[in-house]
């Protein structure tokens, strides 16, 4: 059994690290699909795309026992994977009145937030991950001192984090606004949180109007809301 500190140690270097190649991957992924070069960050400040870290961290560890056999791991990881994106994308549409991803264009989906596809993607990344990686990623993560950087890791994610979550919330508060036609006053938060920042960071986040219509944010801020509503 795995001391305590050596579990939470793997865990942040877990999240950290897949959380950067998470968003290489969907940058490339979103290029080669698009042909669009654009930010896919999760978090305003650092290389991040969260829920890759996350997600790959709770399979490292909910999954590690059955490594061996790549079937039940290819199968247990598309599930826990589809459940954790289903759960993410509900959540965070909660806390920000957006939806950061929808699957409605692909033909096997649930709501939009989970699709057939990603779910096998799911899967191969557990037997990728599990199956293969972890033995040589723990190695070296174990070699990195826990005190100073895990504690600098966890602060700068928390700092990160907050610092999101008022940047979105100021900047989609700001898009609803401007949909609805109402004048809001400019404070401070709305100038360091500004529509080329957001946009740009995020330029996939949609709006949800009250008949349940879509409209991606940035849309909303380029054009008059009386053609968007049309």
């Amino acid at each position: 059994m795995l001391k305590k500190q050596k579990v939470i140690h793997r865990l942040i270097w877990y999240v950290l690290i897949f959380s950067i190649v998470g968003l290489i991957i969907e940058t490339i992924y979103g290029y080669l699909t698009t042909g669009i070069l654009e930010s896919r960050k999760g978090l305003i400040l650092g290389p991040f795309c969260p829920i890759y870290g996350v997600g790959a961290a709770i399979l490292l560890i909910l999954l590690d026992n059955i490594k061996e056999n790549k079937i039940k791991l290819f199968l247990y990881g598309a599930l826990c994977g589809t459940i954790f994106e289903y759960i993410c994308s509900y959540v965070m549409q909660i806390m920000y009145g957006s939806r950061f991803w929808d699957y409605s264009y692909t033909t096997f989906h649930i709501n939009g937030r989970v699709s057939l596809t990603y779910t096998f993607f799911w899967g191969v990344l557990s037997v990728i991950l599990v199956g293969y990686v972890k033995v040589m990623l723990d190695k070296a993560i174990d070699k990195i001192p826990y005190k100073i950087w895990d504690k600098a890791i966890i602060y700068f994610l928390i700092f990160d984090v907050v610092i999101t979550v008022i940047g979105i919330s100021t900047y989609m508060k700001r898009v609803e606004y401007k949909y609805n036609g109402i004048y809001k006053e400019e404070k401070i938060l709305d100038h360091i949180f500004n529509d080329k920042i957001m946009s740009t960071i995020f330029p996939n986040l949609r709006y949800m109007d009250q008949n349940g219509k879509e409209i991606y944010a940035v849309e909303i801020i380029k054009k008059d809301a009386s053609k968007i509503k049309k």
